[in-house]
């Protein structure tokens, strides 16, 4: 392949391929460069390394996810119906390469790991970032703070649960992020009831 064909697209399908035959922490780089016709160089271009590779493809995720949320019917969904419409568009936009995604995932948070992991607590709370924004959750003060941290913990377990998931469309996923959305709402209220009393400084 001539390099000025390559694209970071080019490159990340390829390096997607290469992963599924092997794995994400095996497959070369210098394999990659082979199968491309190029040299080393022209990836480190748009690559710095294989995080590199990861972070754009959880961008696409959430790309597709964004676009899903521009086309939710808002006046007839919650902001809880939208936000697991969301989670679930960004679970099925990575599904073809949900097997590497849980590689990815687990290499990052191996011992040692330090800048990756640091890497990955970053990408958890952008993408919720976005969850939220792209289901009109825009709370503020301590109702924004308990909304993240409840989201975020819904979303990492489902993603686990998701892993493991082999029921069609990910249903059983959904299933799972309805139950844990509504029983987080139940203490939500609960517990601004209890602490109602305390913020009137009664």
């Amino acid at each position: 392949m001539n390099g000025s064909k390559i694209t970071p697209q080019v490159i990340l399908n390829e390096a997607l391929t290469l992963a599924q035959q092997s794995s994400w922490e095996n497959f070369s780089m210098l394999l990659l460069a082979e199968k491309l016709h190029c040299d080393l160089s022209v990836i480190r271009t748009y690559y710095r390394s294989k995080d590199d590779m990861a972070e754009a493809l959880f961008d696409q995720a959430d790309a597709a996810m964004l676009q899903l949320a521009g086309k939710l019917d808002r006046k007839s969904l919650t902001s809880t119906e939208c936000l697991i419409d969301c989670i679930m568009a960004w679970f099925n936009f990575l599904a073809p390469h949900k097997d590497l995604v849980k590689e990815i995932f687990a290499y990052k948070f191996e011992p040692g790991h330090f800048h990756l992991q640091a890497h990955g607590i970053t990408r958890v709370s952008r993408t919720v970032q976005w969850f939220l924004q792209a289901a009109g959750r825009d709370h503020t003060g301590i109702k924004r703070v308990g909304d993240e941290l409840s989201v975020t913990s819904v979303y990492l377990l489902s993603l686990a649960f998701y892993f493991v998931d082999k029921s069609e469309q990910h249903v059983k996923t959904r299933a799972l992020l309805q139950r844990m959305l509504k029983r987080n709402s139940k203490l939500y209220h609960a517990l601004r009831v209890i602490s109602r009393p305390i913020r009137l400084g009664k």
